[in-house]
């Protein structure tokens, strides 16, 4: 009999300062983001504490009232003094405070020992994500690289935490001229930071090799989605491609660059890649260590820019897009902004309006849904027109004694018409230029 073992449910709070320059839907809506990246963390948020102040406080973050009341939740305290404070109902055991702020290790260190609980920043909480759900050697790579840089300035911190065997000496006995415990950790970080560089360069390499051999010598054009993490890029790549790409529920479930051809096949043959999402205030550690996962953004002919129309925020993840897109050198590819998920806004009639005013602020835009087939084919039909805009027609010629190569033709362009007489068949075909000037070179070779 086999037994199933359920893990432990792991509890978090929440909590941030709201500072004057904020308004209050986008500070809710950056709440709503970190809760959901607590999901994909594997912790259910069991109470959100917010503080409005005109800076954040230098020592801990939050003011002292504040962290007050969260040390009585974590530690179901009831406090004589703060009567309206409603101490943990349920006796549930914390295992971390998320911020939504990245703090400095000297906050993060004061707000833990105060409250007697992990602290965790968004940031934090982000890198910890991305090193559970990275799956290539690069993407892993990249991670750490992030992950390391985060932790270097945080040793010294730590080190106090443990107390003075933290800060000893590497000499005899703990004393003498030797690196402290830290300055042995911080060198150590900074000597695989470099080795993990240089294994990213080799593998840069070899997948630009792999890049050009498939967009070169085949000639295949490429489209990259790209967008908000959980917009739906993951289902609209499967009903693009027809392929079993995983779709989660969850913020970041996709990492690593897949790479999958346009289905049906067209001509030219088109290669469709889904890339990492996006998220206001990014890591610029991420965004720079994951530019090379954003390569295929880079190399597209067109991006798909995939919106959450649901979303009542979907304008300010079109601006953190927008903004990504600009840091990696990427706005300057063409664009279709797609309205995924028309079909989470309300009834038909709903629906129907929604769709009118999109379309009325974002003209040359597509509103659709992934879930339904009309709307995925005629999306499809979008993309190959726009790599069929700059295709030519021409005739070739093919004699009896080569009918072999009948397949190059048939696989690299689109045969319109075709007839035949007694020294051979002739093809009227569309096609990209320099492929039908190659294919034209080849045939004029045969004896």
């Amino acid at each position: 009999m086999q037994i199933e073992i359920k893990e432990k449910p792991k509890y978090a709070v929440v909590a941030a300062v709201q500072l004057p320059n904020v308004s209050d839907s986008e500070f809710e809506a950056s709440l709503n983001e970190l809760r959901e990246l607590a999901k994909t963390l594997g912790y259910e948020v069991v109470k959100t504490f917010v503080q409005k102040r005109y800076n954040f406080d230098t020592t801990a973050y939050l003011g002292a009232g504040k962290r007050q009341e969260i040390r009585c939740f974590v530690n179901n305290v009831e406090p004589a003094e703060f009567e309206e404070i409603v101490a943990n109902p349920d006796n549930l055991d914390i295992d971390a405070i998320l911020i939504d702020h990245e703090i400095s290790p000297s906050q993060a260190r004061n707000l833990e020992k105060e409250v007697s609980c992990e602290v965790m920043d968004r940031t934090m909480v982000i890198l910890e994500i991305f090193h559970r759900n990275a799956r290539s050697r690069a993407a892993r790579a990249e991670v750490e690289i992030a992950r390391l840089g985060y932790m270097a300035p945080r040793l010294r911190e730590a080190a106090k935490l443990v107390g003075p065997q933290g800060r000893q000496r590497s000499g005899v006995g703990g004393r003498g001229g030797g690196e402290s415990h830290t300055e042995l950790d911080r060198r150590k970080i900074r000597d695989r930071i470099a080795e993990l560089q240089r294994e990213i360069v080799a593998m840069d390499v070899e997948r630009q090799t792999q890049r050009t051999r498939r967009h070169g010598r085949q000639r295949l054009a490429g489209v990259a989605l790209v967008g908000y993490t959980n917009a739906g890029k993951s289902t609209l790549m499967r009903a693009l491609t027809g392929s079993e790409v995983m779709v989660v529920n969850k913020l970041f479930a996709t990492l690593d660059t897949t790479v999958r051809a346009l289905h049906p096949e067209s001509v030219p043959r088109i290669l469709v890649s889904d890339t990492v999402g996006f998220i206001k205030n990014l890591p610029h550690g991420l965004v720079a260590s994951f530019k090379s996962t954003l390569d295929e953004a880079l190399d597209a002919s067109l991006l798909l820019h995939v919106i959450d129309a649901s979303d009542a925020g979907f304008e300010r993840q079109l601006e953190v897009t927008d903004k990504v897109l600009k840091e990696i050198g990427a706005d300057v590819v063409p664009r279709i902004r797609v309205f995924n998920k028309i079909d989470h806004v309300g009834d038909a009639a709903t629906q129907a309006e929604y769709e009118v005013a999109l379309r009325t602020q974002y003209p040359d835009s597509v509103v659709m849904s992934a879930h339904r087939p009309d709307a995925v084919a005629k999306l499809q039909q979008k993309i190959i027109e726009f790599f069929q805009q700059n295709l030519v027609e021409a005739e070739l010629f093919l004699p009896w004694s080569a009918q072999q190569l009948r397949g190059e033709i048939y696989t690299s362009c689109q045969v319109l018409e075709e007839r035949s007489d007694n020294e051979g068949a002739f093809f009227r075909v569309r096609g990209e230029p320099d492929t039908v000037n190659d294919l034209r070179e080849q045939f004029s070779q045969i004896p």
